[in-house]
């Protein structure tokens, strides 16, 4: 059968690619082995949000008293939150499935295997079901968790994300290794329903790659709730007995004996570029990921590469966004590159973490003079009011421009907010025009602009 562009995988990455391609009027084709909408909306992103929203509405319940309210006897049904996931992420899948339908584009249930640089075959069960060819072809095949050298993940005692959504049954306690967004989120998860958890982050700080100010405010926050913290902690073994598990970490020079029911190792991903045959049509990679240029062709001209399998930064939006440039591109449109310079990174854990941009430290290293403006939230009346006022903005602006080179959100809506920096980065709008854009009063929003205020010396409320 004979495409436009076939698209191998069809997560936030492929299936978004999919539906543009035909929106330009591509006659399109998709692979994909298990469920529409990828790791994203069956067991990443989508799932683990509904997670989350349990926990923090059971946190809130029991804190009622606090707003006049009575609430006794608080519980929570562990299989019930799980199931709640588990049907939201049916749901989403079945909604891809729609928009498929809805644009008329082809769907073939297997997996790919490329047996030229034009053709893709589809196998399920061990027997080719399909042979499609296209013009172009575009691997969007993701990336899935990888272990500590030697160490090996059984999907029962050494868990990944994917069985962390799913148990049957919460765990007495829990071991978090590797501190990045599905690390913290997961340890704020088992943490407020109970389970103890201890957290271990080989480098300084959590959230390593998010300012260092605003993953000291979270340490804090963490440590507040209970959360055994291990930083600057190197694992060295993990021993799986009948009923727990050992890690073993180094700290200090010392070693440090850390047991629990389960290991949840999470430590990062590796690109899912196994047994698609992208080594027999010359396709070149990379320490498991696709090299690809700034409109994601590879070195082989017709085969394409988008999302996780090419590389940081691991993130759906950078995927869906990568997706539309590329077939773009390959529909002659002239087209920009993804800015990643103005790419948001979110994190659902509470307080939640959402930051674009240059952190202080890497603004510094790139010789900036910097004004910073900060503005926490305890100042904010909307806050006060809603009994969330936790964490700060945080904005570094280029002192001789005033364009934003970086903001740093840490509040229990910060994922929220970083939609207004997003735009403000993207666009280049200088800090005075965003000073005098009037926000509404009272909103979380205000605290934006009092940052900017702040960082020229011309805030109000602190």
């Amino acid at each position: 059968m004979a495409f436009d562009l076939v698209v191998v995988g069809a997560g936030p990455g492929g299936y978004v690619a999919a539906i543009r391609a035909s929106q330009l009027g591509m006659k399109v084709a998709v692979v994909e082995k298990e469920h529409l909408g990828g790791i994203c909306l069956n067991w990443g992103c989508i799932p683990t949000k509904a997670l989350l929203k349990s926990a923090e509405l059971y946190s809130s319940m029991k804190s009622a008293n606090k707003f006049g309210l009575k609430a006794e006897n608080i519980d929570f049904d562990f299989s019930a939150i799980i199931r709640r996931s588990r049907q939201i992420a049916s749901r989403m899948s079945k909604g891809v499935a729609f928009l498929f339908k809805k644009n008329n584009i082809m769907t073939f249930v297997g997996s790919a295997k490329l047996i030229d640089a034009k053709t893709v075959a589809v196998v399920k069960d061990d027997e080719q079901i399909a042979e499609l060819t296209g013009a172009k072809v575009l691997i969007a095949t993701g990336a899935r968790p990888r272990s500590i050298p030697g160490i090996e993940i059984d999907h029962q005692k050494i868990i990944t994300s994917r069985e962390a959504m799913s148990l049957e049954n919460l765990p007495a306690s829990l071991i978090v290794i590797g501190a990045g967004a599905i690390g913290v989120e997961f340890a704020y998860f088992y943490q407020t329903l109970g389970c103890q958890v201890a957290l271990v982050e080989m480098l300084p700080h959590l959230l390593p790659v998010e300012d260092e100010e605003i993953s000291q405010q979270l340490e804090r926050s963490f440590k507040k709730q209970k959360v055994k913290i291990f930083t600057e902690s190197l694992v060295k073994n993990v021993k799986v007995g009948a009923d727990d598990v050992v890690v073993s970490i180094e700290k200090n020079g010392e070693i440090v004996e850390l047991r629990a029911e389960m290991a949840l190792m999470a430590i990062g991903v590796q690109g899912n570029v196994e047994n698609i045959g992208l080594e027999d049509v010359g396709v070149k990679t990379e320490r498991s990921f696709i090299p690809v240029d700034e409109f994601y062709r590879t070195n082989v001209e017709s085969i394409y590469a988008i999302g996780d399998v090419v590389g940081p930064p691991w993130l759906a939006h950078v995927a869906s966004a990568e997706g539309i440039r590329a077939v773009e591109k390959m529909a002659g449109k002239d087209v920009a590159a993804v800015n990643y310079d103005a790419i948001p990174g979110c994190t659902y854990c509470q307080p939640q973490i959402a930051s674009i941009g240059l952190t202080e430290k890497a603004a510094a290293e790139k010789g900036f003079a910097v004004k910073i403006g900060r503005f926490p939230f305890v100042a904010n009346g909307r806050s006060l009011a809603a009994g969330e006022s936790e964490g700060m903005v945080k904005l570094i602006y280029d002192k001789k421009t005033e364009k934003l080179l970086g903001a740093h959100v840490i509040h229990a809506e910060a994922t929220e907010l970083i939609g207004e920096l997003s735009v403000i980065k993207s666009l280049g709008v200088a800090g005075h025009d965003l000073i005098n854009t009037v926000h509404a009063h009272p909103t979380l929003s205000e605290s934006i602009m009092e940052a900017a205020a702040a960082a020229f010396g011309e805030a109000i409320h602190v």
